[in-house]
């Protein structure tokens, strides 16, 4: 049986954008909008078109230069809001408004200062108008994460009833733990009329570091779209990391789940958005960090040399790595330094390779990594063979 389709929402563009330091202008947003389409995202949300000229005329180039994937202009439940982002994507072969409005109680007492009817009342009136304007449009129900879950269905289905195709639930904060976070969808799956009709959509944030594996929860208990961007980018402490779910999914065959991204642009995805905002990527994050293929562990780096799959699930060529990186420090052992040693061109036997791995020590306790140099001056000072 075929794996079913997990739709892919990149917010890059715009919750990924909302990161201090890291605004884009027009042309870098145009390359990674093509990016994205490249890679085989389903939606890319281009922006906030209301916010400021720039976004919108952005919003605007990124919506005629798109062939493939459906474009999305978020708004708030505001007519303005609406009307500004359906004027921005009008050259969208495939445009999409994605509108809400606060649901939580925190939401509707303190940021709205309304009711809860008035809410359900506010998320009508912006459905029906933004489908004035388009098929497609994507209702979300901000802070969803913290919302009562007989509330948050009422609103849900409210929306249906007005022309929503997709929900979002977010959980703006990151509040919410995986189990919670699934139960929320299969509850709303369960108890809302009409949701069997539409696609509900995960939209995690990472303060608590749960990101991943509440949207991962959300599409095992019902949830057909994912909403992340590249490198978890985003506010606070970032989004869903795109590069690890569609992983997730993909290394976990019995969810039958899958994904349309081509994961051999992940890691060409990831520098091009990681220079682009002037933004690096920690040596240790998950699929794209520097380290995720390095092994220094002397026991690592044994395993991985006579069979790869002991110390990794991913092959690296999968997601658009190099090779495993064996990295020489002072916990490499013999095994390595041979391994390292016939990559250079070197054939050291037994006497050899004990000289010079008590030569490598030396060295090793000295500096952080030995590097090629290192073993190349090795070799000549102890006049340990010639070069094949």
């Amino acid at each position: 049986m075929s794996a079913q389709k997990i739709q892919i929402f990149d917010t890059t563009l715009r919750d990924g954008e909302q990161v201090p330091g890291c605004k884009l202008n027009m042309e870098e947003k145009l390359v990674i909008a093509r990016q994205l389409e490249l890679l085989g995202v389903n939606v890319i949300e281009a922006g906030f078109p209301v916010s400021s000229p720039g976004d919108y005329e952005a919003i605007r180039a990124i919506a005629a230069q798109t062939k493939d994937a459906t474009v999305c202009g978020l708004t708030r439940a505001v007519e303005n809001d609406i009307r500004v982002a359906a004027e921005a994507l009008k050259a969208a072969r495939y445009p999409r408004i994605h509108t809400g409005i606060g649901t939580s109680e925190s939401h509707v007492k303190f940021k709205l200062r309304t009711t809860q009817a008035d809410v359900v009342e506010r998320a009508v009136a912006a459905v029906k108008l933004a489908k004035s304007f388009v098929e497609d449009v994507e209702f979300y129900a901000e802070d969803a994460g913290r919302t009562d879950n007989e509330f948050l269905a009422m609103v849900c289905e409210a929306a249906i009833k007005a022309g929503a195709t997709v929900l979002n639930i977010p959980d703006t904060t990151g509040y919410c733990l995986p189990e919670e976070y699934g139960a929320k969808i299969k509850y709303l799956y369960e108890n809302v009329r009409g949701v069997q009709n539409v696609t509900l959509s995960t939209h995690c944030h990472n303060d608590l570091g749960l990101a991943t594996a509440n949207s991962i929860s959300g599409v095992i208990n019902g949830a057909r779209q994912i909403e992340c961007t590249i490198n978890g980018v985003g506010e606070r402490a970032g989004n869903t990391a795109l590069e690890e779910v569609v992983m997730i999914l993909r290394q976990h065959p019995y969810l039958n789940l899958d994904t349309s991204v081509n994961t051999r642009l992940l890691t060409e995805t990831s520098h091009l958005v990681s220079h682009m905002m002037r933004m690096q990527v920690q040596p240790n994050k998950a699929i794209v960090g520097a380290n995720a293929f390095a092994h220094s562990s002397g026991i690592h780096q044994d395993g991985v040399i006579k069979h790869r799959e002991t110390y990794e699930i991913i092959d690296p060529k999968e997601v658009g790595a190099e090779d495993s990186s064996i990295v020489l420090t002072a916990r490499s052992g013999r095994a390595a330094l041979a391994y390292r040693m016939q990559k250079l061109g070197y054939a050291l036997e037994k006497e050899a390779l004990d000289k010079a791995y008590s030569s490598f020590l030396a060295v090793a306790d000295k500096k952080k990594e030995v590097i090629d140099e290192d073993l190349h001056l090795m070799v000549e000072q102890d006049n340990l063979v010639s070069a094949n």
